[in-house]
């Protein structure tokens, strides 16, 4: 037996016990005639303790341990001297009286400590080490906890976990497809599943009336910090049910989440938030509602008096910041540079002072008067000691997605986004379809099966542009964990959809004949929704990315770097596959 106890195990109790531990050396330092050793597990760190005047030969052996050794040894449990308040073992140490080297190391490349000095690629390069650290560890312990209660909630539900191929076809909507070549199909490709939505949907026709999955799912697309190439879906369906009977089931989910594993009661129902709600007041279909400075449309206040800016814009919005009146110039000049990066893309910012007596004081005084500056004032309700900031522009919606970066950064200034507290909401309502000047048409702005609004389905004949969808987000502080909605059982209604959004009966036939010819076998009402849980761990444990909750995650270019891959295939390979690669074009 390598161990008795694992290296987080022993407390006071155990004092007087004779025990066999096995793990990593943390680090060692001296002390006189004696030499201490922090000895680590998955599940902890003990101090173990050699004594020169009890056996020199044993101390010197282990005064010649380097960093991430793997040792056992064997000794007595006893009470420390000097405790350590925090640590759960800090009450103990172990008088060694035998030492086994198990394995030696060599020097790791960066300290493995939870405040390392080791950067992201160089992490990401050695995460096998960067694993061992606890920090990391505790993301991936918070991980399969949350997985196992996803598990005993939808169990508990009467859900049925199923599993779906990774090998699939590839459809054109939505993010572009992983593909991968089929030997024994030359020239022909399988595409890695962007979720299992048709999949799930055929289930369904199947009478598995109530199904779940947490699995894999690929998109190649641009990386940011919540994005990955490949990531972990919670994806989830239902038949005979309404919008409601899904929210229901995955707010409690939710709920439930949210006690068992951060402790925290949520009793009140979710806000609900139309789409447009959102964009007009925060500018984003993610609302992070743990503040306010929701925005305020100063058109009618602003305009026609001289200020061209303001004269010529289609839109004009701004914000309150509370309290933030004492922002001094150089802190004005930085938030101005901020919109106007590239990312953001905004011309300047205009900024307003409430001062003491109740005055404003802006940055463009020499265009209003002060009863002018007093409405602008009554529009946002800001008082004395508060800071308006205000953007404009010739496209509304652009505009406002400035805004509310601008309003993101102003709420990180003024720390309140704090990461222990939650705001929860459904976005509902959403347009059915989006314009894309790549295209030159309209898209999905979920999936082509999403279900329009019932007293909608008449616009798709005269204006499909107006029609919602039953779809629906779950957003937190500002996140989009998760999305859904009812989706379309009709066939003759999803090839009306197929057909507005640019298909061919026969391209349609093509891509989605398996679907539309299984609505035909009588399919049920139904509906579902997916959560990321890669971002709803990352949220648990207030990380900034996803990738610190992945055991294994790529970089911002798509690389493992630690595998070195997406790598060349050698001839043979290539041969077999019947590919040719042609580099020509990208040179």
């Amino acid at each position: 037996m390598f161990r008795s106890h694992t290296c987080g195990e022993l407390r006071l109790a155990d004092a007087g016990k004779n025990v066999t531990l096995a793990g990593w050396v943390q680090r060692s330092r001296k002390m006189g005639g004696m030499t201490f050793v922090d000895l680590r597990d998955r599940y902890g760190i003990t101090q173990l303790v050699f004594n020169t005047e009890v056996n020199a030969e044993l101390c010197e052996r282990a005064n010649h341990l380097g960093r991430e050794y793997v040792i056992q040894v064997k000794g007595t449990v006893s009470e420390r001297s000097s405790k350590n308040a925090n640590i759960p073992t800090g009450e103990i140490e172990i008088i060694v009286s035998e030492l086994n080297i198990l394995n030696t190391a060599q020097t790791p490349p960066f300290t493995i400590e939870d405040n390392t000095d080791g950067g992201d690629d160089l992490r990401m390069k050695y995460r096998y080490l960067d694993l061992r650290r606890t920090a990391v560890r505790k993301n991936l312990e918070l991980r399969h906890r949350m997985t196992m209660e996803v598990r005993r909630y939808l169990d508990s539900k009467g859900f049925l976990e199923v599993e779906t191929p990774m090998l699939i076809g590839s459809t054109p909507e939505g993010a572009r497809d992983f593909v991968v070549p089929s030997r024994m199909n030359p020239g022909q490709f399988y595409a890695l599943p962007q979720s299992p939505q048709t999949l799930k949907q055929l289930l369904m026709v199947s009478g598995f009336d109530r199904y779940f999955q947490i699995v894999k799912c690929f998109r190649d697309e641009d990386l940011r910090a919540d994005r990955q190439p490949e990531f972990t879906q919670i994806d989830c369906e239902m038949s005979f049910v309404e919008q409601e009977d899904i929210i229901n089931m995955f707010e409690g989910m939710a709920k439930h989440l949210f006690k068992e594993l951060r402790g925290v009661e949520l009793t009140e129902p979710f806000q609900r938030m139309p789409w447009s709600d959102a964009m007009k007041y925060y500018g984003s279909d993610k609302p992070d509602l743990r503040f306010g400075m929701k925005f305020v449309e100063l058109m009618d206040v602003l305009k026609g008096y001289g200020f061209s800016v303001f004269d010529n814009a289609a839109y004009i919005g701004g914000i309150c910041a509370e309290g933030a009146a004492h922002y001094t110039r150089k802190q004005l000049d930085h938030l101005t540079e901020f919109v106007k990066r590239p990312q953001i893309g905004a011309k300047g910012m205009v900024y307003a002072r409430i001062e003491a007596d109740g005055t404003v004081k802006s940055s463009v005084d020499k265009f209003y008067s002060q009863d002018v500056l007093q409405k602008m004032k009554e529009a946002f309700g800001a008082k004395p000691g508060d800071l308006i900031l205000i953007l404009s522009g010739d496209d509304a919606m652009k505009t406002r997605k400035q805004l509310s970066e601008l309003r993101l950064e102003m709420g990180n200034q003024l720390g309140l986004r704090d990461k222990n507290k939650f705001a929860c909401l459904w976005v509902v309502d959403f347009p059915m379809f989006e314009w894309s000047e790549e295209e030159g048409r309209l898209m999905a702005m979920h999936h082509p099966f999403t279900h329009p609004k019932d007293e909608d389905i008449p616009l798709l004949d005269t204006d499909p542009a107006a029609v919602r969808a039953d779809a629906y987000d779950m957003v937190v502080n500002g996140v989009e964990v998760g999305g859904g909605s009812i989706r379309i059982h009709d066939s003759a209604l999803q090839a009306k959809m197929f057909e507005i959004l640019g298909f061919t009966p026969e391209k349609a036939q093509e891509q989605f004949g398996f679907l539309m010819n299984a609505f035909k076998f009588g399919a049920p009402p139904h509906g579902g929704l997916a959560y990321g849980l890669d971002r709803w761990v990352s949220l648990f444990a207030g990380l900034d990315s996803i990738r610190d909750c992945i055991a294994f995650p790529k970089n911002n270019s798509g690389r493992d770097v630690m595998l070195d891959a997406p790598g060349f295939l050698d001839q043979k390979q290539l041969d077999e596959l019947h590919l040719k690669v042609d580099l020509e074009d990208n040179k």
